[in-house]
């Protein structure tokens, strides 16, 4: 009896998970000892032990989800913690094992990557940009640190979207979506191609169905004709090939219908007029026969001008290899062949994920693996600067590489995105290269640093000591290595001269007010500064010439004596930011409450009269832009706001008391009623309520609305 077998005939009963876990077995027994494959087993045990009495969406134990994902990581051969890891993924979150049973039981090392897994697990993807960069970062550094944890992710969602049948349709498309955006381009950036083509279908499928049946029905309907093509032309080239006496697989087949939908949507074209639906990848020996092969196929039929890539000389940037050829088939027919080994196909197909088999040692020549690390080493770079919306900017730039190759004066390949600039290539060489660049030579005559390099081009780079980065250099850099040495340069340099900067404007601020920085005097700012929470003069002045306070604000600031007020106003004050013993007012004409966008406007007897966005009175100050300035509303403001609703009831007795206590109800005082028009059969009647933010008064909009004899209600606003 075999060793899956033996394991399986201890389960009870036969179910569809053990029919799973078998067919894992017998994939891991082809490349592990039987040792690992005894903790794999012992794993399942503990996971399905964990997971008793889950279901999924779809009816099944919820073990076999984890067992599917580990089968996915066992097809590439990844060693025996990413699968232990893999099979307990979902441990942590959604049982009550914890972390240190398993770092107790099956090691530190399965633990550290379940422990990476899960808090994949807990990010969100959500519409804001701010939240989704933000996430994206965090997935971006659990990679870093071991990218066994991607892969884990990676064939997660891959069955999560096998399964996906099961869920409501927004979820559905929201997921695809994320596929599409995030996790296909991560497994196409770490070259595993099995599992960004599967990722991408699916996401095709769930994301736009109907586009994808249409496109799957319209080339089902020529599969006959299809077939017996793709088997002709395999059958010519394999018979030429056994002429030549070289051995090797010939493997036709269709183009995966999401590259042939992104042909049609990017090119505009109609699916008749997308030239390479038919691929054929031939597989041979060695890196001599590929050329030998190319030479025999541009004999049996004719090549496409301008249509062939050397990837086996110049590899793709995720360490792919091939030779690339479009071909004129029988009747005009266009094919597109692939030529590679056995190596370089097990390499595309698997990517990153293709040398975990080996020692470790022999793991640092793997050039996938080696191209990976260089890329998030480059990550973990560009993440210590910026903004998380930047650096998911940054990695995007990445993520989708469409490459150009070009050569360093020494004769070095380059690989660089297509439209980057010499400045790019300036930064690719080292990032101080970049910062002191002050000309460039393209094939050994001066261009300028904006030009666009081309394949095959020699690029040369002239420095100079003491020169300093441009900013305008932003405006036309494309690499993300680029644009983040530039931009932290310029926060350095700016961190300086704002200081000047900002002492100059608040002199100039105070004079306008009949004093100067002089007259105030150090006990003065040395309160103010106490009041602010600022630590010395220096963090004032870079705040005002860095534009996070503003110059007029802090010089009526700093010139307040004790002649506040009656207090109100200085509490009302708080409640927006930067604007620290200001009179504040709100304006009227709109009613602005917490969460509301606002424009502060700087009047000369009411200080900052705050205004909504959408208050119709903007267009007569935006003639004076001066006077507008920014402001934001503080965090957890604790008091009453006054705001303005208008309800369209039906005329009937004791509708307004009606709507007068529903607002009531729902913890408002009503300061004010007016009715506004009365009609035949319908009242138009203004509320000014009391309410603390936007959640309150939505709440009070929803109960009002929801009333048999409420036809309409709304914010009003000038």
């Amino acid at each position: 009896m075999d060793y899956a077998a033996t394991i399986l005939s201890k389960l009870p009963g036969a179910s569809k998970r053990d029919h799973g876990l078998r067919r894992l077995i017998e994939t891991l027994e082809t490349y592990l000892p039987p040792d690992q494959v005894a903790d794999v087993n012992a794993a399942y045990e503990f996971g399905a032990k964990a997971h008793a009495g889950q279901t999924r969406k779809t009816g099944e134990p919820y073990i076999t989800h984890p067992v599917a994902v580990a089968q996915e990581l066992a097809e590439m051969h990844l060693d025996s913690e990413a699968i232990t890891a893999a099979i307990l993924h979902d441990t942590v979150e959604d049982t009550p094992a914890s972390l240190e049973d398993i770092k107790e039981k099956f090691g530190s090392e399965v633990a550290l990557l379940v422990d990476g897994v899960s808090k994949l697990d807990q990010i969100q993807f959500r519409n804001r940009a701010e939240a989704q960069a933000e996430s994206f970062r965090k997935m971006m550094l659990a990679m870093i640190e071991d990218i066994r944890v991607i892969l884990v992710k990676l064939a997660d969602r891959l069955h999560n979207m096998q399964t996906l049948g099961a869920m409501p349709p927004d979820k559905k498309k929201r997921i695809a979506r994320e596929t599409l955006d995030i996790y296909a381009p991560i497994a196409n950036r770490l070259g595993i191609n099995r599992l960004k083509n599967q990722l991408e279908e699916l996401g095709f499928k769930h994301l736009h169905p109907f586009r994808f049946r249409v496109l799957e029905n319209a080339l089902k309907k020529n599969k006959g004709s299809q077939r017996q093509i793709v088997k002709k032309i395999s059958e010519e080239i394999s018979n030429t090939m056994n002429d030549e006496n070289i051995v090797g697989d010939v493997i036709g087949r269709q183009k995966h219908l999401y590259s042939i939908y992104r042909k049609m949507l990017e090119k505009k074209l109609l699916l008749s007029d997308v030239v390479d639906v038919y691929g054929f990848r031939i597989v041979v020996d060695d890196v001599n026969d590929c050329y030998k092969v190319l030479g025999l196929v541009h004999g049996l039929y004719k090549p496409m001008p301008g249509r062939f890539k050397d990837y086996i000389a110049i590899p793709r940037i995720n360490g792919y290899q091939s030779l690339h050829t479009t071909l004129f088939g029988p009747k005009g027919l266009p094919l597109e062949v692939q030529i590679r080994t056995r190596e370089m196909d097990r390499v595309a197909e698997s990517g990153v994920a293709s040398h975990w088999i080996y020692k470790a040692e022999e793991k640092s020549d793997a050039t996938p693996q080696r191209r990976a690390r260089e890329w998030l080493a480059n990550l973990a770079e560009i993440q210590q600067t910026g903004t998380p919306e930047e650096f998911l900017e940054s990695v995007k730039v990445d993520l989708f590489p469409d490459k150009i190759y070009v050569f360093t004066p020494k004769g070095d390949i380059m690989p660089l995105p297509k439209g980057a600039t010499t400045v790019d290539f300036a930064y690719a060489v080292h990032t101080d290269i970049g910062n002191r660049c002050v000309a460039a030579k393209i094939n050994r005559g001066l261009v300028p640093l904006r030009t666009e390099l081309k394949n095959g081009q020699t690029v040369e780079v002239i420095t100079t000591r003491g020169s300093k980065p441009n900013p305008n250099w932003l405006t036309f850099v494309r690499t993300a290595k680029a644009r983040t040495a530039i931009r932290s340069h310029m926060k350095n340099l700016r961190s300086a001269e704002s200081v000047d900067l900002g002492k100059r404007l608040l002199d100039r601020s105070l004079k306008d007010l009949g004093s100067s920085l002089r007259k105030v005097g150090k006990v003065r700012m040395g309160a103010a500064l106490e009041e602010l929470g600022l630590e010395s003069i220096t963090d004032l002045f870079e705040q005002i010439g860095l534009g996070e306070r503003l110059a007029p604000l802090t010089a009526r600031f700093l010139t307040r004596r004790d002649e506040d007020g009656d207090g109100q106003e200085s509490a009302a004050s708080l409640v927006i930011a930067g604007t620290e013993g200001m009179v504040v007012s709100y304006a009227k004409c709109c009613y602005p409450i917490p969460g509301d966008s606002v424009m502060g406007y700087l009047t000369a007897g009411r200080g900052v009269v705050i205004h909504r966005n959408q208050c119709g009175n903007l267009s007569n100050f935006r003639k004076q832009p001066d006077k507008w300035i920014a402001v934001t509303w503080e965090k957890d403001v604790a008091r009453e706001f006054f705001c303005q609703i208008q309800t369209d009831t039906r005329n009937k007795p004791g509708v307004l008391a009606e709507v007068a206590a529903t607002i009531g109800d729902c913890g408002s005082n009503i300061e004010q009623v007016e009715v506004l028009g009365r009609h035949e059969d319908c009242s138009v009647i203004s509320f000014l309520l009391q309410v603390s933010n936007r959640v309150h008064l939505a709440k009070i909009m929803r109960k009002v609305r929801n009333m048999p004899n409420v036809i309409r209600v709304s914010r009003d606003c000038a």
